[in-house]
């Protein structure tokens, strides 16, 4: 039997959400999908839910306001019956043997906790973060500045088969439900990013293993949700880069160090302010232009 249950959050996510959850329910080792809604107005959720009201396997939960990427996600956990946990973000699109073969990744090796995908653009070019280091101070100054040594991305191209790795992308992650419930789901301390950095470095400090399945790709549309509010994303996004540099950067324990950080943090939130505010105006304006 399928026993596999999808979670996807979703905020103001827009029409592509539909091909998400069809292509979703259409994977036989899908158990139930569980589309929970952070308070979105532009209607999408509901049509989802009209459009496969037939369909038992699916759940929309509705939330009345945002409450974040990871108490969504525990949220809709808590109703969810799967043994296994694929976390999917509004954006990616499976193909009806994607979660197959995760699963098939999953139990190759003993003590996986977490499995991630390549997720790639509509190109075809995968995104750097589907293999990745925890972002140590060390290693964020090489990448920041283009030194040799090791930095936050894996060098060379993706690989092409299963390995081992420190973090995967949060777009597409599979869980074991009893690793998940053990570590009590996502930290809900983070609003949106960074909490599936946090996640897999909680499932490695638990003993599990994180596997990148490097032969699965899964197209990632990247940003549905956040293109029409990029000052809001990017404020949260900081905002959990400073925690997890807390929470797991031995760095951290020297206070001027922390105080360094802290200022280089939002000193690049500031240098990026300007360019998102207008973004943000291009984007009212053309929905402005398309209403009209």
């Amino acid at each position: 039997m399928p026993d596999v249950s999808v979670i996807v959050v979703s905020a103001d996510s827009g029409p592509g959400l539909h091909e998400c959850v069809r292509r979703a329910l259409a994977c036989p080792a899908v158990r139930e999908v569980l589309l929970i809604d952070n308070g979105s107005r532009d209607g999408v959720p509901e049509a989802v839910a009209r459009a496969h009201e037939q369909d038992l396997r699916l759940t929309v939960i509705f939330n009345h306001a945002n409450l974040g990427f990871g108490p969504a996600v525990n949220r809709a956990a808590k109703r969810s019956s799967g043994s296994r946990l694929l976390v999917l973000n509004p954006d990616c699109l499976l193909e009806p043997d994607t979660v197959a073969r995760l699963l098939a990744a999953f139990d190759a090796q003993p003590r996986t906790g977490l499995v991630g995908a390549v997720v790639c653009d509509a190109h075809g070019v995968p995104d750097p973060a589907s293999l990745r280091r925890d972002p140590l101070l060390a290693r964020t100054l090489t990448t920041l500045f283009k030194r040799p040594g090791e930095g936050i991305h894996v060098e060379g191209p993706m690989p092409d088969h299963t390995v081992e790795a420190e973090a995967v992308s949060g777009a597409l992650m599979l869980l074991s439900r009893r690793v998940f419930d053990y570590l009590d789901g996502f930290d809900e301390r983070y609003f949106l990013h960074c909490e599936d950095l946090d996640l897999c470095r909680r499932v490695r400090d638990a003993g599990y293993r994180v596997m990148l399945a490097g032969d699965v790709r899964v197209l990632h549309g990247k940003g549905g949700s956040s293109r029409h509010r990029p000052v809001f994303v990017s404020w949260h996004k900081h905002r959990g880069m400073w925690r997890w540099f807390r929470s797991f950067d031995p760095d951290a324990r020297k206070p001027h160090l922390a105080a360094i950080v802290w200022l280089g943090i939002w000193a690049h939130f500031a240098l990026k302010l300007p360019g998102q505010l207008a973004r943000r105006s291009s984007a009212r304006s053309a929905a402005e232009g398309a209403a009209a």
